[in-house]
């Protein structure tokens, strides 16, 4: 089988997912998104409320050549969120 995933483009490890960076009880994971040769700063942050996960999709005009720069300032962008909107972000 390992010939048969090789040959159809499967890998023969699974990805795994980025750790999160924890900011005030949420959960922020950068997910730049790239728009022709450059990155839109955007990230998902999650947060447990009462039993469930809530879900918020951060997306910003901003912009960087470099994903590695586009990363940091998704994480600073959904921090600042956090800090400025808090719960209010998940409603």
């Amino acid at each position: 089988m390992p010939f048969l995933s090789r040959l159809f483009g499967k890998s023969a490890a699974p990805a795994t997912a980025p750790e999160p960076v924890l900011h005030k009880g949420c959960r922020i994971y950068p997910e730049p998104v790239r728009e022709g040769g450059s990155y839109r700063v955007a990230a998902r942050i999650e947060k447990d409320v009462a039993g469930a996960v809530k879900v918020h999709h951060l997306i910003r005009a901003d912009s960087s050549a470099s994903l590695e720069e586009a990363q940091s300032m998704s994480v600073s962008k959904a921090m600042q969120a956090i800090d400025q909107l808090g719960d209010t972000l998940f409603t």
